[in-house]
């Protein structure tokens, strides 16, 4: 009986949790879909399909552009962030001296920086610099502030690999170089696919970064694009909502995708610091 009760406590506990990314994803859709005509309430679905929404929002907001600038930015961002978070971590997870320990911990510190903290001057140095409205300024920019998580991650989990196969794989005449790309890093795979989750939903879904320093038409990412249509008498919500959901599609192909890796990677890279 305990047993029984303790089970439906958790299923609801559950389904609460559920709820609260469901509904508003809910209301997005009812939203999107719906004349801006239509005074109904919005937890209603229409009994219609209006695609015109869509289609405004595409146009107005263009859209097209924003996407092959976010999808450019996000990449080069995440495979940089890869690249250079793996192979900092290597050194720092195996060879612990005084010098790598000093190292690991300032990468640590700089995870409780706030980046608001430093937006002037950052901004008058992109000015002065000429990285403004450019896609090498802003990822950049991106690789900077997510590179100290991915080395903490990755350092985390490298250092729960046995180094008996880093001192098999020298034995049988493998350089560091090829012991890191050949042993280690085809065992990083789920940590991997989690930083790559992180780090691409929250370049594609930023907003701070883009606003300031992507001031351009042609420069605007998919949150700038759509923060047009925000005006100071009205807002366009269908619009809106109709780009904001083209807009999570992308995160959403890759979350499934990679989504088996992810917690293996979390719970993996939790174990040692």
């Amino acid at each position: 009986m305990k047993h029984r009760k303790r089970t439906w406590i958790y299923t609801f506990i559950g389904f609460a949790v559920a709820s609260v990314h469901i509904i508003p994803f809910y209301i997005l859709l009812t939203v999107s879909f719906k004349d801006m005509r239509d005074m109904s309430s919005k937890w209603l679905f229409p009994g219609y399909w209006f695609t015109d929404n869509f289609v405004s929002a595409w146009q107005n907001a263009r859209l097209g552009q924003a996407f092959l600038n976010t999808g450019v930015i996000t990449i080069l961002s995440v495979v940089l962030i890869l690249a250079f978070g793996s192979l900092a971590a290597f050194p720092l997870a195996r060879y612990q001296s005084k010098l790598n320990k000093w190292v690991y911990g300032i990468f640590v510190s700089a995870l409780i920086v706030p980046p608001l903290t430093i937006l002037v001057p950052l901004y008058k140095l992109f000015v002065d610099i000429g990285f403004m409205n450019t896609y090498l300024g802003i990822v950049l920019l991106h690789v900077t502030f997510q590179l100290s998580m991915a080395i903490f991650l990755y350092t985390s989990f490298i250092g729960t690999i046995p180094r008996e196969l880093d001192e098999a794989a020298m034995i049988d005449g493998a350089t560091r170089t090829g012991l890191f790309f050949r042993i280690i890093f085809p065992l990083l795979k789920p940590v991997t696919a989690t930083i790559l989750i992180m780090n691409a939903n929250s370049i594609w879904n930023d907003y701070q970064f883009s606003l300031f320093f992507l001031q351009e038409p042609d420069a605007r990412t998919i949150t700038v694009a759509l923060s047009s249509f925000f005006g100071e008498n009205s807002a366009q919500i269908g619009w809106i909502a109709s780009g904001s959901l083209l807009a999570a599609i992308p995160s959403i192909l890759v979350y499934i995708f990679l989504q088996k890796y992810f917690v293996d990677g979390i719970s993996a890279g939790a174990v040692k610091g």
